[in-house]
């Protein structure tokens, strides 16, 4: 019986490159993968591979400047401020040691998984190499409607679910702000469609993120998909990203991308709520 239409479309799909596959705790996850390559604002870190584009998808001349930070720029305002937040009563409580953070999703009464510390998730290119990847993650209404605009998905990608959370390291050649971009809009590319069918997207400039101890950047990228084979694909979607440096000089970065205009998709404002609970892991 085919799948019925509505939602879960942007992150379903196939599975390809089996060999980079391992089981954890009975999940499917990436055995050895980084924590996701950068083609989208500022370039692939292949070096035969020139070629540069920006959040929408068009070729750009060279690297985009780093945002100016907001004691320079004195418009920039924090997205949020304010100290530590308690845990939502029946939350599920995600923690990533490799990016020493905790977020909190809610719990499996509103569709909620958490899956095994360390799951990792990617998309591919059209040989199967990792793009993209993230990792301690948790879906939203996993193993709805999953046909995708980009069938390269792998691990948990690729499971019908209307968003998915998870955590990364960052770029460290690149500024805080500029990773921040990047995140949102890489996630929007490959989870949406990808480059061969690349969705339209909007990033914004990268604002202040002041909360629960973090201070960092966040932003976030509007997405329109092009390539829709089912009414399991979203038309559109969203992507937000929280980015700040540890004390080890490196960067942890927590990112969702959510479905948009399909029956049950997570509202802009739950996502924010999810993001209220993003803390730096404690010890």
């Amino acid at each position: 019986m085919p799948a019925p239409p509505g939602g879960g479309g942007g992150t379903g799909g196939g599975r390809s490159n089996k060999t980079l596959l391992a089981v954890v705790g009975g999940v499917v996850a990436l055995a050895v993968i980084g924590g996701g390559a950068f083609f989208l604002l500022k370039g692939g870190d292949d070096k035969k591979d020139d070629q540069k584009v920006t959040a929408d998808g068009t070729p750009k001349a060279g690297d985009k400047p780093a945002d100016k930070p907001a004691a320079e720029g004195g418009q920039q305002k924090p997205a949020q401020e304010g100290g530590p937040q308690a845990v939502p009563a029946g939350w599920q409580t995600q923690t990533s040691r490799e990016h020493k953070l905790q977020y909190d999703v809610p719990g499996t009464g509103e569709k909620w998984k958490v899956f095994p510390q360390d799951t990792m998730i990617a998309y591919t290119d059209a040989s199967g190499k990792p793009q993209i990847t993230m990792r301690d993650t948790a879906n939203f209404t996993e193993g709805g409607c999953a046909s995708s605009a980009n069938p390269n998905a792998i691990g948990e990608a690729g499971k019908g679910q209307l968003a998915t959370v998870g955590t990364a390291g960052g770029d460290a050649s690149i500024s805080i702000q500029e990773n921040a971009r990047n995140w949102a809009g890489n996630w929007g590319m490959y989870a949406y469609g990808g480059l061969s069918n690349k969705p339209k997207i909007e990033v914004t400039q990268a604002t202040p993120w002041k909360q629960n101890g973090i201070d960092g950047w966040t932003a976030t990228a509007k997405v329109k998909v092009a390539n829709r084979p089912s009414p399991c694909v979203p038309p559109t979607a969203i992507v937000k990203s929280i980015v700040w440096k540890l004390p080890s000089g490196e960067f942890a970065s927590w990112i969702m991308y959510a479905d948009q205009g399909v029956s049950g998709a997570l509202p802009e404002s739950r996502i924010d709520e999810i993001m209220k609970t993003v803390r730096p892991l404690k010890g």
